[in-house]
């Protein structure tokens, strides 16, 4: 009876190999695309929802204090309903389930910023509805290179509506959230906006003084504001993904972290992506509450 014949296996060649190899690489090439896209989209849905988030904290906080908004800004000098030193990131804490943080910051009325937390003070604290997480200004941790003692925001609220007001050291709000001469839905609450910048200290969310108002306001630091402010661009940075936000971006105003666009919070709540091609005209339409237009067609 004759043997079977031994059963060998071919190996590949080298070129079969290179061309497995290359076609994985091109597979790869072809995906790498999308999951960035799908990537971003999540970032971009995420920031959306942290703006949603700050709008219903700001209802919540006017429902608990008799319709009244949250200043930019509350110092002890100032009028009720606060008697503390704080920034308008901080008086929101209560309304994004943050109420433990803030009740250690009231520990230290006069420098909220400075209570002590179980793992540092309330100025070190990382608040993630606080960050977009395409703010490539900020860290993991949120802070900024120029800043490693304060934890930035990505988020800043319009100074035209929250902080026209001087009452003493504090920008407080003309308004009440019923009485905004335009109406809520034609009204700038919350942008977009870089957390810091290598050219200044970035926006920190609990730093409560007007000197470093640009993190608390879209685009001014004071109650007066120049005219030619509005000739300015938008944006911090026009294009994200060519522009390195950290190197080229202005904390001043407001800035895209997604190619194209700003989230855009406004006063009843809802959220928007604003087009990089939005009109300063738009924008000053924008953020004024007492213009009596309505936002032109540009503003989607």
């Amino acid at each position: 009876m004759q043997a079977p014949k031994s059963l060998t296996r071919r190996a590949f060649t080298l070129i079969e190999l290179l061309v497995v190899i290359a076609i994985i690489a091109i597979l790869i090439g072809l995906l790498l695309p999308a999951v960035q896209k799908v990537r971003a989209a999540a970032a971009r849905m995420q920031c959306s929802n942290n703006v949603k988030q700050l709008g219903l904290a700001v209802a919540n906080y006017a429902s608990t204090y008799n319709d009244k908004l949250p200043g930019v800004i509350v110092y002890q000098d100032s009028v009720p309903p606060s008697n503390i030193n704080a920034s308008l990131h901080f008086q929101l804490l209560p309304y994004i389930e943050q109420d433990a943080l803030f009740q250690k910051g009231l520990v230290s009325p006069a420098s909220t910023w400075s209570a002590t937390t179980p793992t540092g003070t309330v100025q070190k604290t990382f608040i993630k509805p606080y960050i977009c997480p395409s703010d490539a200004s900020v860290n993991s941790t949120g802070f900024t290179k120029a800043r490693t003692d304060w934890v930035s925001t990505s988020y800043a609220g319009n100074y035209q509506l929250l902080g026209t007001v001087k009452s003493g050291s504090a920008r407080l709000s003309a308004y009440n959230i019923g009485n905004i001469p335009d109406g809520t839905s034609n009204t700038l609450l919350f942008a977009e906006k870089p957390g810091g910048c290598t050219s200044d200290n970035g926006s920190l969310w609990a730093y409560a003084t007007a000197a470093n108002g640009q993190y608390l306001a879209v685009f001014a630091n004071d109650v007066s504001y120049a005219a030619s402010a509005f000739s300015l661009p938008m944006f911090g940075w026009p294009n994200p993904a060519t522009s390195p936000p950290q190197d080229s971006c202005d904390t001043g105003r407001a800035g895209g972290f997604h190619t194209g666009s700003v989230m855009a919070g406004m006063a009843d709540g809802s959220v928007r992506g604003v087009s990089a091609a939005v009109s300063a005209a738009t924008w000053k339409l924008a953020i004024t509450p007492a213009d009596g237009n309505p936002l032109p067609s540009d503003w989607n």
